[in-house]
């Protein structure tokens, strides 16, 4: 399977919870080296799906072209709209018994953009492009000919399944939810882990002294430390010049958000980091408006009246301020920035679009740096099932968390 890099664990995931006899692997997850990738493709058997980015497709099409698949699936399909990309040329000289596409979206401009992935799952379909434009383009697209039309649909409708809104719409639309794993750069890895390692050091010092009436609070004070770290290494020391690779992940999610004319909702507890991500969206000239504690009562209506008007694309908030109580239904994106102790709070932001008078699907995306004590929160959602009554009374997780529990997160 073939995946933007954004979904491409959680493809992993979803495979992992709902099916049986299917093993899945991540191609990015070994290493950079062409031989150990070439192993990796060539071990595989029966049962194995190989999960792999649109990015890694094309620097590893050497490879991938010499297996022959029993299915290739290509997700966000419209990545291949463009016929003369080395994305969409690599695709099609992969090797399988079966094809599909999985798309939203698979005409965004022109219909240029649905040959050019018909001519993966079926070449011989609508022949090449120039007789596709010639037939079938020109003569929809600027001669409005419902004949033409009325072809095309006979010739593609077999082979498209189709699900309508209207057809899945209850009270409301679909919530789709998404966690992005962000690997580390090098710079970053290693201040995370003096960052880590230096935290476990004071912690230990704290339990010889037998500072037990403050340990926790300790650990809770290092623990914060190392999410911002996740965040930006700036949040936590101004040692020097990072990139930061949730930014660059954050930038290129709303570039392409804004691309397709959709609406977000950026949430985050820190407003530090609101401010840092503020300052490169101001760069890149991309319209946002901006709630945190600080602001007043009556701004916050005007704020919420222009996003719902359409004046902004981003709506940047804070958690605790912008997380209940507004009604922003313009956006059918949701992008929470880091992960709350709390699942329940992060459900109560998102549901600031997702809540009646929302038309489309709204689309949630949490943003999460691989190996880090962001993946811990996260697989405390999932092993603390017994705290279930607390997330819905909106309880605080970490009281109830052992000073082992907490430090073991560390560890990890």
């Amino acid at each position: 399977m073939v995946a933007p890099t954004s979904v491409v664990n959680n493809w992993q995931s979803e495979i992992e919870k709902f099916t049986e006899g299917l093993n899945a692997f991540v191609l990015s997850d070994y290493g950079s080296q062409n031989d150990t990738r070439r192993e990796l493709i060539q071990a595989l058997k029966p049962g194995d799906v190989l999960l792999c980015s649109y990015g890694l497709l094309q620097t590893q099409i050497e490879i991938l072209q010499d297996i022959d698949f029993g299915m290739v699936v290509l997700d966000e399909s419209q990545a291949i709209k463009n016929p003369f990309t080395k994305r969409a040329q690599s695709a099609k000289m992969l090797k399988s018994d079966f094809r599909l596409v999985l798309t939203g979206t698979p005409i965004e401009n022109n219909l240029g953009e649905l040959w050019s992935q018909f001519d993966f799952i079926n070449p011989v379909l609508l022949s090449n492009l120039k007789n596709f434009q010639g037939k079938f383009a020109n003569a929809i697209e600027i001669n409005k000919d419902k004949v033409a039309q009325s072809a095309l649909k006979q010739l593609i409708q077999p082979y498209i399944l189709r699900r309508t809104k209207d057809q899945v719409l209850d009270d409301l639309p679909p919530k789709i939810e998404q966690t992005i794993k962000i690997e580390f750069n090098a710079d970053e890895a290693a201040f995370y882990e003096v960052l880590r390692t230096k935290a476990l050091e004071k912690l230990e010092e704290a339990e010889s002294e037998n500072n037990f009436g403050k340990r926790k609070l300790l650990i809770l004070a290092e623990m914060s430390k190392l999410r911002r770290a996740c965040c930006h290494p700036s949040l936590v020391d101004d040692i020097g010049e990072f990139s930061g690779s949730k930014n660059q992940e954050f930038y290129n999610l709303v570039t392409e958000l804004k691309a397709n004319n959709h609406k977000a909702l950026i949430f985050s507890q820190y407003t530090s980091y609101l401010k840092l991500l503020r300052q490169g969206l101001d760069m890149m000239e991309l319209s946002y408006l901006y709630l945190d504690g600080s602001t007043p009562a009556k701004k916050r209506k005007e704020l919420v009246q222009e996003f719902q008007d359409g004046s902004a694309d981003l709506f940047l908030l804070s958690l605790k301020a912008g997380g209940s109580g507004l009604n922003l239904t313009n956006a059918d994106y949701v992008i929470h920035l880091d992960p709350w102790w709390n699942p329940a709070v992060e459900d109560q932001a998102t549901d600031r679009a997702h809540r009646i008078g929302q038309k489309k699907t709204v689309n949630v995306y949490r943003l999460i740096m691989k190996s880090s004590i962001e993946e811990r929160i996260l697989q405390l959602h999932d092993t603390k099932r017994e705290l279930a009554d607390e997330l819905l009374d909106e309880a605080n997780i970490t009281a109830r968390l052992t000073d082992k529990e907490l430090l073991d997160m560390m560890r990890a």
